[in-house]
């Protein structure tokens, strides 16, 4: 991996920062001697707010709104993570997810100044792979299966385009299943634990995907180091444990951690068209940039659990 330099007070912009990933990658900029700007869709509590960060409320989708803010700021590096996880079929409001994901991303390359930029990373989705078999690799086509995959597919080769025909600096990244403390109640680890915390029955699917997990830490230290590095751009870079764990067995870790919980296996249906093993090829990350996930998934479910000990899952 070749490492910039002199990126002490690069002005680093996290669109989507006050989210799960977006909030840590914040923090861990500042350690590293970036100034930060952070875009959210939504006005943020001052009493969560990041000291030394800059907050900006604006919807990326709002490309007139977006521009007049951005015009005028300088930007050595952008990292994208707007947006939302959202499975829903075309049918029941794809359109919306679609539109957010793909017109959000245009608008943002349109909007910054690229005069002055050195690096823009794209957070992309292990959806994008779709059907195809695992290990997933980044040279393998994509084959999304709903309007959220399709969203991020089009936006990779959007920004893909540009970097073949522009030299537009851009690397994408494809996080697999990121988990930690923090992350909202509404996905799938926090679910679990908030069911299994209750001591009664909850219900879930019967677990046999074969999924990917990987720690909130080592999902920040590859985005730093994928803004760090000088030979990256044009890339897609996999970020994950590639060590494949059924939801089933992370369920019953959990259980077995906390000592309670009566998990309901096979009451959920499987999605339509899910892939039931999604688990990353991470030889490109570890080549390009050095990396490798370090917390295992036994060690990342105790912090994890441990954390809401303290702090209850609403």
């Amino acid at each position: 991996m070749i490492l910039s330099k002199n990126l002490n007070n690069s002005n680093l912009l996290i669109v989507g920062g006050t989210g799960f990933i977006g909030s840590n990658v914040a923090k861990k900029a500042l350690e590293n001697g970036f100034k930060v700007t952070v875009i959210s869709k939504n006005n943020y509590p001052q009493n969560k707010q990041i000291n030394c960060v800059d907050y900006i409320n604006v919807d990326i989708s709002r490309e007139k709104d977006l521009y007049h803010i951005l015009k005028d700021r300088v930007f050595e590096y952008v990292l994208n993570l707007g947006g939302y996880v959202d499975h829903k079929n075309f049918s029941e409001g794809g359109k919306e997810v679609f539109e957010t994901h793909f017109s959000g991303t245009l608008n943002l390359v349109k909007s910054i100044n690229k005069d002055f930029l050195k690096g823009f990373i794209q957070i992309g989705s292990s959806d994008e792979y779709g059907a195809n078999i695992a290990p997933q690799k980044e040279n393998q086509r994509e084959m999304p299966i709903s309007p959220y995959s399709i969203a991020k597919t089009s936006a990779t080769h959007f920004l893909q385009m540009l970097y073949r025909t522009e030299r537009f600096p851009v690397v994408i990244l494809r996080p697999f299943l990121v988990y930690g403390p923090g992350q909202n109640s509404g996905r799938f680890l926090p679910q679990i634990i908030k069911g299994c915390f209750s001591g009664e029955e909850f219900e879930t699917s019967s677990g046999e995907q074969l999924r990917d997990f990987c720690y909130i830490d080592d999902i920040t230290d590859g985005i730093l180091r994928a803004i760090k590095s000088n030979n990256v751009n044009g890339e897609i870079i996999n970020l994950a444990s590639g060590d494949p764990i059924s939801i089933r067995t992370v369920i019953e870790k959990v259980k077995t951690y906390i000592g309670k919980g009566s998990p309901k296996f096979g009451k959920i249906a499987y999605r339509a068209g899910e892939n039931m093993s999604l688990y990353a090829d991470t030889t490109r990350a570890e080549h390009l940039l050095g990396w490798r996930s370090k917390i295992t998934i036994d060690d990342g479910i105790k912090k994890t659990v441990d954390y809401y000990r303290v702090y209850d899952l609403k």
